[in-house]
């Protein structure tokens, strides 16, 4: 990497004529008089104007808050009536201006004034196109920033110094107004873009005969495509030459393999999970003890959303190499079980037949296939009994479908005596044989 060769002392030059553009514009005798001159107008104006906007503006935010329930079009209105400052102060500037030319005074600054006044109002109002809050910022300061330095007719100047900062890779010729460039081609290509891909995504929302995994599939692959698309015209636009890049971009390209594995294992693995129909947008699945509804399937992650409002962002690659239960694969039917355990002393056949009885009385449990109770096993206390039985409804929860079914089994166990065995620990103490001792101490005669 070595640095182009160029006159070492261009950026005094450049700074010297910087300086002569300000001396002769600025610090002249006769610029400063006639700035004097204009002082008054541009100040007096902008008092103005901010006077008539500080009475003016409170009341019409006002009215725009209470008249529009549309979140954008009230930003939209926001934004507008904030223009009303520089609307004014160009109308008086105008009006000085006029006052200027009658009487042969000069108004050079105040032409100035207003140029610059109008761009900001042009390019204020085109950020409003832009929604995202970042990217209207963006465009706000790069294109006031050029609109500024070609009023005051130093673009030409500046584009030239920018250009003349440059190094050189092999044959690659990289200067910082070529940087720019391509930032600001590449800013422009991806949002056209991301407005390109929102409208076909919307489009294929609408398809009927597309599953909701392949809609998303498609709206995925759409987006990366147009945003690669955006790159690649960025750099073409800048004048890059890209067979330059060939060995730049393998050494990069194998970095980022390397850097970069678990987030291209959960790209795959998100290309993957939309192209199998695995799952899909709405389902109701359980991944290592979470469950809930899949919210939205992202390049990286698995959206699901739980009952109780809290949102779960599992990796691709997990719902791939783990184990995944899908409650509503290929239909909305479950089965699910209930277990009871009975004293020994208890009518079993009653006990399951007041089982399925209970199972019917939610309505939420399907009656065709009708509920099933089943002896288990015997256990050492109790006989353990279970209920099994359909709903086709699991995204409205199935821990608590089971508790009622228990507590009707509960009731009707009770209504009819039968008992549910408590846990019992006991200790047993078996009675020993009395203990004999002999006290005769007596031996035999000899």
């Amino acid at each position: 990497m070595q640095p182009t060769s160029f006159d070492s002392g261009f950026i005094v030059t450049w700074l010297r004529l910087i300086w002569a553009w300000l001396r002769e514009s600025l610090f002249t005798p006769e610029h400063i008089v006639y700035t004097a001159m204009q002082m008054p107008a541009l100040v007096g104006t902008g008092f103005a104007a901010w006077w008539i906007y500080d009475f003016v503006h409170p009341r019409l935010s006002q009215r725009i808050q209470a008249r529009t329930t549309d979140e954008h079009g009230r930003h939209t209105l926001l934004v507008l009536a904030s223009l009303l400052f520089p609307l004014l102060w160009i109308a008086g500037l105008a009006i000085a201006g006029s006052v200027a030319v009658r009487f042969g005074w000069p108004s050079h600054w105040v032409r100035i004034a207003i140029h610059l006044l109008a761009a900001w109002i042009a390019i204020r109002s085109f950020s409003i196109l832009v929604r995202e809050p970042v990217w209207a910022r963006a465009v706000v300061i790069a294109a006031y920033s050029i609109a500024v330095l070609a009023i005051l007719h130093l673009l030409d100047p500046t584009l030239i110094f920018l250009d003349r900062l440059a190094i050189q890779i092999g044959n690659l010729r990289l200067s910082l107004l070529s940087v720019l460039k391509s930032m600001f081609y590449f800013g422009v290509m991806l949002w056209v873009a991301v407005l390109i891909s929102r409208a076909l995504e919307r489009r294929l929302q609408h398809l009927p005969n597309l599953t909701p995994s392949v809609r998303v599939l498609f709206g995925k692959l759409l987006k990366g495509g147009l945003i690669i698309l955006a790159v690649v015209v960025s750099l073409a636009s800048s004048g890059i030459d890209f067979t330059a890049l060939a060995l730049f971009s393998g050494a990069l390209g194998v970095g980022l393999g390397f850097g970069l594995q678990r987030i291209i294992s959960n790209l795959i693995s998100g290309v993957l999970l939309l192209m199998d129909k695995s799952i899909k947008p709405g389902d109701v699945i359980q991944v290592s003890g979470t469950y809930g509804w899949v919210a939205s399937l992202g390049a990286r992650y698995v959206s699901i959303e739980t009952r109780d409002g809290t949102e779960y962002l599992i990796p691709n690659e997990e719902i791939i190499t783990h184990q995944v239960i899908n409650w509503s694969h290929r239909n909305d039917l479950a089965r699910l079980k209930v277990q009871v355990r009975v004293a020994y002393d208890a009518d079993v056949r009653k006990a399951l037949e007041l089982m399925a009885e209970g199972a019917q009385r939610p309505a939420r449990v399907l009656s065709d296939p009708a509920p099933r109770a089943l002896l288990l096993e015997f256990g050492e206390s109790f006989m353990l009994l279970e209920l099994r039985f359909w709903i086709h409804d699991v995204y409205n929860g199935i821990r608590n479908i089971s508790s009622e079914v228990m507590l009707e089994i509960l009731d009707l166990f009770r209504e009819h005596g039968i008992n549910i065995p408590m846990p019992q620990q006991g200790i047993h103490v078996n009675a020993m044989p009395p203990l004999t001792v002999n006290l005769d101490h007596s031996r035999p005669a000899a």
